[in-house]
C-alpha cells in the first residue's frame, strides 16, 4: 500500500506540475499568482487520500464534500493533459515542418496561451459529456449456446453487474436506474463480479434493500473485488449479503442439475488475510458435468484453466473508463472489454462496468449491465437420431 500511495502522489503530482509549467509558460505569471496555485495544486493531490481518511475515521460530511471536489477535479486534469499534450506535439511538429522548408503556422498555429485555453475548453466539455454517459447504462447482450443444460431448461437469462463501486459519489441515482433495467430484463440469475462497494459504506441506507429488490428466481451470487477489501471486507460481506447475494469466496454453488457457479476471491485477498476456500485450480478441477459459470474479478485466465470453465465473467477494467487511459489498462490486460472465446471450449466476457470509481465521468466506455442468453443446443447424436426417426 505504501509503494502505491507513493505512485500515486508521484504520478499524479507530476500531472500537476505539468499544468503549472504550462500555464506560466503561458501567462508569465509572478509569485503573487502561483504560489497560491502551488499550494492548491498540493491540496488536490492530496484530495482522494484525505477523501479515503476522511471517510475512515467516520467524517462522511467532510469525506463527501473532498470527493465531490477532488475526484472531477482528477478527470478534468487527466483530459487536460491530453489535450494539452496533443497540442504541444502538433506545434512541435509545425516547427519541424517550418525548419524543413515547408509553410509555417500550417499546422496548430496557436501560441501558448491560445493552446492552454484551448485545452481547457476541450477538458471541460469532455468532462460534461463523460458526467452524462457515465449516466446511461447500456445493455450488452450474449448468447451462448451448450448442450449441458437439461431438456427442463431449454434457457437461462443471467444479469450481470460490474464495478458499481456504491460510495460516496455513485449512490441512489445510480442504483435505481441500474435496478430499473435489471428489473425490465427478468433474469433467473443476478451476479456480481466485484467492487460493489467502493468505502466505508457510511450514509447509504436502502441502497441494499434496493439491489435485493430485483427477482432473480434462480439467486443471486457474488465475488469480491479489490475494492470489497479497501472498503472493509466485513461491511462489504455484510452490505452484499444484506442486497441479497451469496458470496463465494473459493468455493462453488450448484444449482441441482442445471448448472454450478464457481467464485474467487480477488487477489488483493491474498495481501491482506490469505483467501479462503479451495484455490482456483482445484475448484475448475471438480467435474459435475453441469454448465460453469466461473466468476473472478479481475480478467485473467490461469495457464490450465481454459477448458475447464465455460463461460468466465469479469470486471475491473472499466475498459479504461476515460479514454485514451484505456490505451495504458490493455498494457496490462490485453482483453480489456467485451467476449473472448478460449482455448477448449471456454469464454470469457469483461464487463465495462457498471458504475465510476475516481472521476464520475465515463469518455467511450459506457456503463454496462450484461444480459447473457444461455440456451440448450441439442447433442450432435441427438439431432441425428431425431432426423432419422
Amino acid at each position: 500500500m505504501t509503494l502505491f500511495l507513493l505512485v500515486f502522489v508521484l504520478v499524479y503530482g507530476g500531472l500537476h506540475a505539468y499544468g503549472l509549467i504550462r500555464f506560466s509558460a503561458a501567462f508569465r505569471p509572478g509569485p503573487a499568482v502561483m504560489i497560491p496555485l502551488f499550494v492548491a495544486a498540493v491540496f488536490f493531490v492530496l484530495s482522494p487520500i484525505l477523501t479515503r481518511l476522511s471517510e475512515q475515521r467516520g467524517h462522511e460530511g467532510t469525506a463527501f464534500v473532498l470527493a465531490h471536489i477532488g475526484y472531477p477535479w482528477m478527470g478534468f486534469l487527466f483530459l487536460f493533459f491530453v489535450f494539452s499534450l496533443v497540442l504541444d506535439l502538433g506545434r512541435l511538429l509545425n516547427r519541424l515542418v517550418a525548419a524543413l522548408g515547408g509553410m509555417p503556422g500550417l499546422l496548430f498555429p496557436f501560441r501558448p496561451p491560445v493552446s492552454f485555453v484551448l485545452a481547457v475548453v476541450l477538458a471541460v466539455a469532455v468532462c460534461l459529456y463523460g458526467v452524462m454517459e457515465a449516466r446511461t447504462p447500456r445493455i450488452e447482450r450474449i448468447s451462448v449456446e451448450t448442450e449441458k443444460l437439461p431438456p427442463h431448461v431449454p434457457s437461462l437469462k443471467i444479469v450481470q453487474i460490474s464495478d458499481l463501486h456504491l460510495g460516496l459519489l455513485v449512490r441512489d441515482r445510480h442504483v435505481k436506474k441500474m435496478a430499473e433495467v435489471v428489473k425490465k430484463e427478468r433474469p433467473d440469475l443476478l451476479l456480481s463480479t466485484g467492487d460493489l462497494v467502493d468505502g466505508t459504506l457510511c450514509g447509504l441506507p436502502g441502497l441494499a434493500e434496493e439491489i435485493g429488490n430485483i427477482p432473480a428466481p434462480l439467486g443471486k451470487f457474488a465475488v469480491t473485488g479489490n475494492h470489497e477489501f479497501y472498503a472493509g471486507l466485513p461491511n462489504a460481506i455484510r452490505f452484499t449479503e444484506t442486497a441479497g447475494f451469496r458470496m463465494l469466496r473459493g468455493e462453488s454453488a450448484v444449482l441441482p442439475g442445471i448448472l454450478r457457479i464457481v467464485g474467487v476471491d480477488d487477489p488483493t485477498a491474498d495481501f491482506i488475510r490469505g483467501m479462503p476456500g479451495k484455490p482456483e485450480e482445484a475448484l475448475l478441477n471438480e467435474e459435475t458435468g453441469l454448465f460453469t459459470l466461473f466468476l473472478k474479478h479481475r480478467p485473467a485466465v490461469l495457464s490450465g484453466s481454459e477448458g475447464r470453465f465455460d463461460l468466465q465473467l469479469s470486471g475491473h477494467t472499466h475498459r479504461g473508463q476515460i479514454f485514451p487511459f484505456a490505451l495504458v489498462v490493455r498494457l496490462v490486460y490485453p482483453r480489456l472489454a467485451g467476449t473472448f472465446p478460449l482455448s477448449g471450449g471456454s469464454l470469457l466476457h469483461v464487463s465495462r462496468g457498471t458504475g465510476t470509481w475516481g472521476p464520475p465521468i465515463r469518455v467511450l466506455s459506457p456503463p454496462e449491465i450484461t444480459v447473457i442468453e444461455l440456451k440448450r443446443r441439442e447433442a450432435a447424436g441427438a439431432g441425428e437420431n431425431a432426423a432419422r426417426s
